[in-house]
């Protein structure tokens, strides 16, 4: 088995003997200490995934943002603002928490299609380094605030560019179907808009297509329609200092072949150059290609159940914790932490197994039809779960979220204790 195993996330996942290790430590450790369900997220790979993108910028003009909801523990955006990196935020809450740990707020974009008054007000307070705008009713309301507060709020219009980012469709967010950003064909008028009201500072100009994109191609038909636009903003004394780009870069799940962050960098450069336009600011927001394959699920197996059309391996884990392959039919490896002894007669053969939670849901699943060799009481890794796991992880079925732990280089550090059932009802009462 590990002659074939694929370990997305290697060099920093990696197999020793049978023993599965994650940044130096082995994972089997991990579940003992802290219990099972557990995230477990390796500093060194988020350094590493983070570097990829900074040295390919090369002295250029930029602002790097981590897109947080990819994953928002706080000792993870520690690692990324000692880098110097900025955050992308979707709400006030994201903002908190970037502020919890003394990130500095000139250093973020606030995106997201439904920004409450009072996440402007606060944005506007602490001093944000951009709104994008994805409407113009926002717009208003942005300027409205501002003026009330004596403020200027800096703005770059995020662009619906109906580039299709040839991903699955519920993060797709570049095509005119999408609730996303302001139409190409009505970006001008939009614009002129902004330079016209109270409050409001044009400075750049945004668009973000997708997510888990795997060409480039997307990404630089997209910087064409946003270059196109620019000249005719300009066009109207309107001037564009920045371009963002957005993230959704993606991840190798099993046999994807994204490029990696150097080379969308360079190829986006070398667009920009080839259109005199490499005076730009270039501001990115990557989230999944930074946090992805740093980090792992592990589950305890607690029930093999051999069914008439189906094997199910009952794990400790559940949708509660990872939805996306409920939510997306999302494909995740799954591996023993320990690999049996196959000359012992206690570890079973590999069969083939659906691997499922305890949820009360047939949606809840992690994995179909995989071949395992495991038995109750065993530990398995469900690999590439560092983004978008915990971050839209629920507590249904009276399921507190499971504890998160953070590695480098062979150490390790409780960042989440896990939750208990008392706190998940602390703030209900009862009405008698």
């Amino acid at each position: 088995m590990t002659g074939q195993e694929r370990l997305p996330g290697a060099p920093f996942l990696q197999r020793r003997g049978a023993e599965l290790f994650l940044d130096g430590v082995r994972l089997a450790d991990l579940a003992r200490a802290h219990g099972t369900p557990l995230y477990v997220y390796s500093r060194g790979a988020m350094r590493a995934a983070a570097n990829a993108y900074s040295q390919a910028f090369d002295g250029r003009p930029h602002l790097l943002c981590y897109a947080m909801k990819a994953n928002s523990n706080l000792a993870v955006l520690k690692t990324f603002a000692d880098l110097g990196w900025g955050f992308d935020i979707v709400s006030g809450g994201e903002l908190e928490r970037v502020l919890a740990i003394g990130a500095d707020p000139a250093k973020v974009v606030f995106s997201g299609v439904g920004k409450r008054a009072a996440e402007i007000r606060r944005a506007l307070a602490v001093g944000v380094h951009c709104f994008n705008v994805e409407s113009e009713p926002e717009l208003e309301l942005l300027s409205t605030l501002a003026s009330a507060a004596g403020k200027v709020a800096a703005i770059s219009l995020r662009v619906n560019p109906d580039v299709d980012a040839q991903t699955h469709p519920y993060i797709s967010t570049g095509l005119k179907g999408n609730k996303f950003g302001v139409a190409h064909g009505q970006a001008v008028a939009v614009y002129r808009r902004a330079a016209a009201l109270p409050g409001i500072a044009v400075v750049g100009i945004d668009c973000h297509i997708g997510s888990q994109i795997t060409t480039i191609a997307p990404y630089l038909d997209a910087l064409d329609r946003l270059l196109d636009l620019v000249t005719q903003i300009e066009a109207h004394g309107i001037a564009i200092q920045h371009i963002d780009l957005g993230g959704g870069l993606g991840i190798t799940y099993t046999d994807e072949t994204p490029p990696d962050a150097g080379e969308l960098v360079r190829s986006v450069w070398a667009k920009l150059d080839g259109r005199g336009q490499g005076h730009r600011k270039l501001l990115m927001e990557p989230g999944r290609s930074l946090v992805g394959n740093a980090g792992v699920l592990l589950t305890e197996v607690l029930v093999q159940k051999r069914g008439e059309a189906k094997n199910f391996c009952i794990v400790d884990a559940a949708m509660n914790d990872l939805v996306r392959p409920a939510m997306y039919q999302a494909w995740l490896g799954i591996v023993p932490c320990t690999l049996g002894d196959p000359a012992d007669p206690a570890d079973m053969p590999g069969q083939v197994w659906d691997v499922v939670g305890p949820v009360c849901e047939s949606g809840d699943w992690l994995g179909r039809d995989r071949e395992l060799a495991v038995k109750p009481g065993d530990l398995l890794a469900v690999l590439s779960a560092g983004a978008y796991a915990m971050s839209m992880a629920s507590n249904y079925n009276t399921r507190p979220r499971a504890a998160e732990v953070m590695v480098d280089n062979g150490a390790s550090a409780l960042v989440r204790h896990r939750e208990t059932a008392a706190e998940l009802f602390a703030g209900e009462q009862t009405w008698t």
